[in-house]
């Protein structure tokens, strides 16, 4: 008996360290920046068998193999639609302003296609009107309506646009769908998905929460795009879930969200569509490629000196592209950088080139909520205030409500407007969208709406924050222990 229980303590033994080693191993591999595989190494090493678990459910970046092998194939057809939309040469935009030069020739390098012109680009802050001239414009889609959400949380006026999206589908409209299976949660225990599906919408749970399923690929990717599109022109995309702020997350305190969202009438729409077919495809199998741009569109009276490009990531997309474009547009700065984020976790590269940024002379502000619906983030973001302030970062903390959207101006002239948060998930994990915007007359709108968040925010004092309490100090840094993490 004694010789059994050896034996099996020593398998154990060797199977324990042997999933050490395989871990460490394919944490040097994955070749992260350093402070993320430090953090990993020593939860594994510090914590063992929590570590452990924790590496398998949130470690690897994967999907189900379903989906895995779906995304292999999904761009071969892609590409060839990608070829054909080459030719459309009208819809091209050929020069860029100074600052989005850069930006614009490496999303065409990694991306394969360049900005496109002729574009109607409208900047929109206010959550309700923004839900009001959604309805409009879903009652008067002739052909199809496809949507994405995060978040969509039944209740006041979002039920509004539930009944716009099922009438538009008894009128023959062709609606799609998909909500992300955590984040809508609601929605899908809700009597509005059966209606929905009832009245002919074609309704998707992206990446289904299973717990059965959770040695098999990450539960924690989510899909966090926001985009509308309507009968392959009109193209919403920013911040906005699709939520009534006056009753989303009320019982919280914080105030209502705020939010940005672009609507865009254009060629655009077509680039949009194929990230959305990609997304379509990979959760049914099924592939909708959109239409190609009209060549008539350049008729309109749209900018055809401004241009926009989609930035998309998440598995299946260009690697580390999100974070490239962050780093290009910030480092394209000359006179002026603006940036709004409601999670400012930034990775070790971001943080310095903001730092570098405001050392080189450019006037850097960053704005984010005073108050935080999330503690983790709140307390990890604490840790980044000193070295940005001793840069001469100037910090605003958002007064009236939570502070959602997620947007960086550059001189003036260079938007970028998106889902995007500066932390982690959203850099390294999620399905995100951004659209850069080279626009002067954008940028300017853009300013305004910044300028009125600066007014309505505080200005983080750099010597009051530098007499913050020890423990503060110390809880900070433990926070910041799991930052690369988060």
């Amino acid at each position: 008996m004694n010789i059994f229980y050896n034996v099996i303590k020593y398998f154990l033994f060797l199977t324990y360290w042997l999933l050490i080693a395989n871990i460490s191993f394919r944490v040097l591999m994955k070749r992260r920046n350093i402070p993320a595989s430090m953090s990993w190494l020593l939860t594994i090493y510090i914590i063992p068998f929590i570590g452990i678990s924790i590496w398998f459910i949130f470690g690897e970046l994967y999907l189900g193999k379903r989906q895995k092998k779906i995304s292999n194939r999904i761009w071969s057809i892609s590409n060839q639609w990608l070829n054909e939309l080459k030719s459309c040469k009208h819809i091209f935009q050929k020069k860029n302003s100074e600052v989005a030069h850069s930006l614009f020739q490496l999303c065409k390098h990694r991306q394969g296609i360049s900005g496109i012109k002729s574009n109607q680009v409208k900047l929109l802050s206010n959550t309700k009107k923004i839900m009001q001239i959604l309805i409009r414009d879903i009652y008067l889609a002739r052909k199809n309506i496809e949507m994405v959400f995060y978040i969509w949380k039944p209740g006041g006026i979002a039920d509004d646009v539930a009944i716009a999206l099922i009438n538009s589908a008894q009128r023959g409209i062709h609606c799609r769908l998909m909500l992300d299976s955590i984040g809508s949660i609601e929605f899908f225990q809700s009597p509005w998905f059966e209606i929905m599906k009832k009245s002919g919408i074609q309704v998707v749970e992206a990446l289904k929460f299973n717990l059965s399923r959770i040695f098999l690929r990450r539960i924690d990717i989510r899909q966090h795009r926001k985009i509308v599109l309507i009968d392959n022109y009109i193209v919403y995309s920013g911040s906005m879930n699709l939520v009534d702020p006056c009753l989303f997350k009320k019982s919280s305190g914080l105030g209502q969200w705020i939010d940005l969202m672009t609507r865009i009438e254009g060629p655009i729409a077509a680039t949009m569509g194929i990230i959305y077919s990609y997304d379509w495809e990979t959760e049914t199998g099924s592939k909708i490629l959109p239409q190609l741009p009209d060549k008539n569109i350049l008729k309109n009276k749209f900018n055809i000196n401004s241009s926009v490009q989609v930035i998309a990531s998440g598995p299946g997309f260009p690697k580390n592209m999100i974070h490239q474009a962050l780093l290009t547009a910030i480092y394209s700065a000359k006179n002026e950088l603006i940036m709004t984020t409601p999670y400012l976790v930034p990775s070790e590269d971001l943080l310095q080139a903001i730092c570098t940024a405001a050392q080189r002379g450019v006037n850097v502000s960053i704005i984010i909520p005073l108050y935080h619906d999330s503690v983790l983030v709140k307390w990890a973001s604490r840790v980044f205030f000193s070295e940005l302030l001793e840069a001469g970062v100037k910090i605003y903390q958002f007064k009236k409500g939570l502070l959602h959207s997620k947007s960086i101006l550059i001189d003036q002239q260079l938007s970028l407007i998106g889902t995007v948060n500066l932390d982690m998930r959203s850099i390294w994990l999620n399905f995100e969208i951004t659209l850069a915007i080279d626009d002067s007359d954008f940028g300017h709108s853009l300013l305004t709406i910044h300028n009125q968040y600066i007014s309505d925010s505080q200005l983080l004092d750099k010597k009051i924050w530098s007499m913050r309490s020890y423990w503060v100090r110390i809880l900070e840094k433990i926070f910041y222990f799991f930052s690369p993490l988060l």
